[in-house]
């Protein structure tokens, strides 16, 4: 790659126009122009490996063939993009393929709820509901864990920086410790457990729990599939309502559809976004048992949770899954990204590296975080793009579409190596 010599473009005008918020256009100082699955090419020419992936949302790659060449027939033939909650022949495809390929295998009869078009949303809707259902405001989360960023979602969202930003007292929530927080020898299940049996915890009975099966911004932090089926035991045998938030790990980003598969669990309500609407565009799903579907009708709208376009990408998404067969190449994947993560763990001991993750979601959490930042920035300097994550940003993270070809993952794989060995060169150093 020539990224090292080409200049780069400007970012005057977004950093004169936009709002100070911005984030991750401060990590990678170009201007992005044109995307073929796991490359990204800026207005200068330059082109870039991704392993962000849309922070989850780019699973099918960036502007996907068989996803777009529906979507330009659907718009040609002037289907209905905008319909909030109205049926619509795009939204009865979705929901078919969606009982068809997802739902009936399990042996699911969840209803699909459209609560709007970001994660968030799922959530608030789950929230919600489980409050509704129950009678009771509380909820358990667990530390390290992200939601989202409105009030009800950030409420159960661990990390504080994000939560100082709410301006208000986040409440109604109580946290417990994710699995593995006390290192592997404690139960923190056990410890949770106790604590809702003793009526002198302090801590009401909660309406539901909240969960991630792997932790993508809070650090890679993967629970056992025994952890995850005592929680599901504790919750029906308490009358707590289990929530499963699938919004970055679902949709085969650690190897089956749904990152809980191998657990064998039916949570009762499960939170989908980012990838699920296959193509990048903006789409919810909160799944729900059909015997806590009580809703009135209206009682959570939303404008755009009825994006057409979004139903009309998420179905032909939805055909990768028809067959083992994607699910067997990712797995090919997270092979060859484990070895690489093994290799440069192995190679630069000085940098205190740890493997975290699963399935094409893994990376490398290190002794001082900064090292992270750095390398991150080393790597988008010679043409690979991925990020942080973890409390204090101290997971590097690979994250690349699900569909990215074998020999571009080579190459990236080949820079993050690379960018290692700069790194280990830094720290001798310094």
């Amino acid at each position: 790659m020539d990224n090292q010599v080409m200049e780069k473009p400007k970012l005057t005008v977004f950093n004169k126009l936009e709002s100070e918020v911005r984030s991750y256009c401060r990590s990678f100082q170009t201007v992005f122009d044109k995307a073929r699955n796991a490359k990204l090419w800026d207005t200068q020419g330059n082109e870039y490996i991704d392993f962000f992936a849309g922070a989850g949302a780019l699973n099918y790659g960036h502007n996907n063939e068989r996803i777009r060449e529906k979507l330009v027939d659907y718009i040609l033939q002037d289907g209905v993009t905008h319909s909030l909650d109205m049926a619509t022949g795009a939204k009865e495809t979705f929901l078919t393929r969606f009982q068809e390929i997802i739902l009936k295998p399990r042996g699911w009869d969840h209803k699909v709820m459209f609560p709007g078009p970001t994660g968030t949303n799922a959530v608030e809707a789950a929230l919600k509901i489980a409050r509704k259902v129950t009678g009771r405001s509380t909820v358990l989360c667990f530390t390290n864990a992200f939601h989202g960023m409105s009030l009800g979602s950030l409420a159960v969202t661990g990390n504080a920086f994000k939560r100082q930003g709410a301006g208000v007292d986040l409440s109604h929530s109580v946290f417990m410790p994710y699995d593995g927080y006390f290192g592997s020898d404690v139960d923190t299940m056990a410890y949770m457990e106790k604590l809702l049996d003793d009526p002198g915890s302090g801590i009401p009975l909660p309406a539901a729990v909240i969960v991630e099966a792997v932790q993508g911004e809070g650090g890679l932090n993967a629970a056992s599939r025994q952890w995850l089926q005592k929680l599901a035991r504790i919750c029906k045998d308490k009358g707590m309502l289990l929530i499963l938030d699938d919004i970055q790990m679902g949709c085969g980003r650690t190897g089956s559809f749904f990152s809980f598969d191998d657990a064998g669990i039916e949570p009762d309500i499960v939170c989908l976004s980012k990838s699920i609407g296959g193509f990048g565009l903006p789409m919810a799903i909160t799944l729900i048992k059909p015997e806590i579907d009580i809703w009135e009708p209206g009682e959570h709208n939303g404008t755009f949770r009825g994006n057409n376009l979004g139903f009309v990408a998420a179905a032909e998404a939805l055909s990768y899954w028809k067959t083992e067969e994607f699910q067997l190449d990712i797995g090919i994947r997270e092979h060859r990204i484990r070895q690489s993560l093994e290799n440069v763990v192995r190679e630069y001991p000085r940098l205190g590296g740890e493997i975290r993750g699963r399935g094409m979601i893994q990376g490398v959490a290190f002794d001082k975080p900064e090292h992270a930042g750095r390398l991150s920035e080393i790597a988008f300097e010679q043409g690979l793009i991925m990020e942080t994550s973890g409390p204090h940003s101290e997971v590097a993270k690979l994250m690349p579409p699900l569909t990215i070809e074998m020999n571009t993952l080579a190459e990236g794989l080949g820079i993050f190596e690379n960018s290692m060995k700069q790194l280990a060169a830094e720290e001798r150093l310094s």
